[in-house]
């Protein structure tokens, strides 16, 4: 059966990895035993109590390695299952807190964002690769929840703008001028996967997402 395959070739590992630290293993330490038993003075036998004394001990060491080695057989297979999850995504539209926004060529870019409570004035700065802040966008009365504006692909001369990654951020208020916490998100449909890293990477577009951010997905359009 796979499960008794699988329990096979992890206490197989285990034991490798035991040999290769302590120079044996139990099966190793059992044929030491039995070779000495069998050569051992029949007038001056040896006391086996020593022996069982270390067999034992040697024996809670092996199960330690077992332990650790089907502790990393259970991160491989999460790893495993991450990576599946991710190629998954691809072709699809996913949504994650976040403060980036593409620009692509001829058409302008929708920022997204969440509000805590209603909101009085919203002003979004959008900033380039220098944190330097290239548009400013004024929006009115707007209710909790998500929202957002549009964003025309100029600067504030009214200039076009570079397609390509900027950044985002929301400043709201209430109608008595108190600030109100906001959220930005990134929306777009993932067009691949970078897995070099410890956690997948989506690429939505020229935007970068931790497969871990994302909070919502849907079939693409």
């Amino acid at each position: 059966m796979i499960t008794d395959a699988t329990s096979a070739a992890t206490t197989t590992s285990a034991a490798a990895a035991m040999k290769k630290a302590t120079g044996m293993n139990k099966d190793d330490f059992l044929k030491l035993f039995v070779t000495q038993l069998q050569n051992q003075d029949p007038l001056n036998p040896q006391d086996g109590t020593q022996f069982i004394s270390q067999l034992a001990q040697l024996t809670q060491v092996e199960q330690a390695y077992n332990t650790n080695t089907n502790l990393q057989s259970l991160l491989s297979q999460g790893s495993n299952a991450g990576t599946l999850a991710a190629v998954s995504l691809i072709g699809k539209q996913v949504e994650a807190p976040g403060s980036q926004v593409e620009l692509t060529p001829g058409s302008g870019a929708a920022i997204n964002y969440n509000l805590g409570r209603n909101a009085e004035a919203v002003t979004v700065s959008v900033l380039d690769a220098n944190g330097k802040v290239v548009k400013t966008i004024t929006g009115g009365t707007q209710s909790s929840g998500n929202n957002s504006v549009t964003w025309d692909g100029t600067d504030n001369s009214g200039a076009p703008l570079t397609p390509g990654a900027y950044s985002f951020s929301v400043s709201a208020k209430d109608a008595s001028g108190t600030a109100i916490s906001t959220t930005g998100l990134v929306r777009g449909k993932v067009n691949g996967v970078d897995m070099s890293g410890s956690t997948p990477v989506l690429s939505v577009g020229a935007l970068k997402l931790n497969l871990t951010d994302v909070t919502s997905v849907t079939e693409g359009v």
